[in-house]
């Protein structure tokens, strides 16, 4: 598919040649969902955790005697209804890791660039230098190609002066080509990544290299 390529000024400088198979699929709803809620659940750390009766601090004599008080019966100053007493059913370490197929998180992310690049979306610049880490210099880039929302800015690798001009801009997040998720897809309005960026995305979620992985 062919698809605009600009300059840093914003400049349409011709077209650049798309892979169908990584930015022209009919997105997939349901295997994006999951990806989305599989990373975010393999985020969870699974450290939270309270004590039951038998780990809280307390006594194990019985309060008062069973008959004859007038009052209800009483076992445990560590009971559950007893203030200070153990949590029921309460949360215990645990791992909330998902598997999913790599064909399948492959499948997610070409889905998600194919509804990015139909969207309009997609921003694609030549190249992305400056020669600065000035905030002001990256804010202009983004001005310039009217991404105005939430941005992620996908290089292949990403210079230091580019990140460090991209962090002080809200919203605005840098990433490697070799790293892009769902998440942090799905997470940006925008997605703006250079020439050299979608040669990467290409090589490494293309059908072909999915193939190649297989073997």
């Amino acid at each position: 598919m062919e698809y605009p390529l600009h300059n840093q000024q914003g400049s349409q400088v011709g077209t650049v040649q798309l892979r169908d198979d990584v930015f022209g699929l009919t997105p997939n709803g349901a295997v994006v969902h999951q990806a989305m809620v599989r990373q975010l659940a393999n985020a969870r750390q699974g450290t939270s955790s309270t004590k039951t009766r038998g780990e809280v601090a307390g006594s194990t004599k019985k309060l008062f005697r069973q008959k004859g008080t007038g009052r209800a019966r009483q076992g445990s100053v560590r009971a559950p209804h007893r203030r200070h007493g153990g949590i029921v059913f309460g949360p215990k370490p645990r791992s909330y890791r998902q598997a999913m197929p790599r064909k399948m998180r492959r499948l997610a992310i070409r889905s998600v660039l194919s509804s990015k690049a139909a969207d309009g979306e997609l921003l694609l610049l030549e190249s992305l230098e400056l020669g600065s880490p000035k905030t002001k210099d990256m804010n202009l880039v983004l001005q310039a190609l009217n991404a105005s929302g939430t941005t992620l800015v996908v290089m292949a690798p990403p210079t230091d002066n580019v990140v460090l001009a991209s962090r002080n801009l809200p919203g605005v997040y840098t990433l490697p080509a070799q790293t892009v998720n769902v998440r942090a897809l799905l997470t940006h309005k925008y997605l703006v990544m250079t020439l050299d960026a979608v040669r990467a995305a290409e090589g490494l979620w293309g059908l072909e290299a999915a193939t190649e992985g297989a073997d």
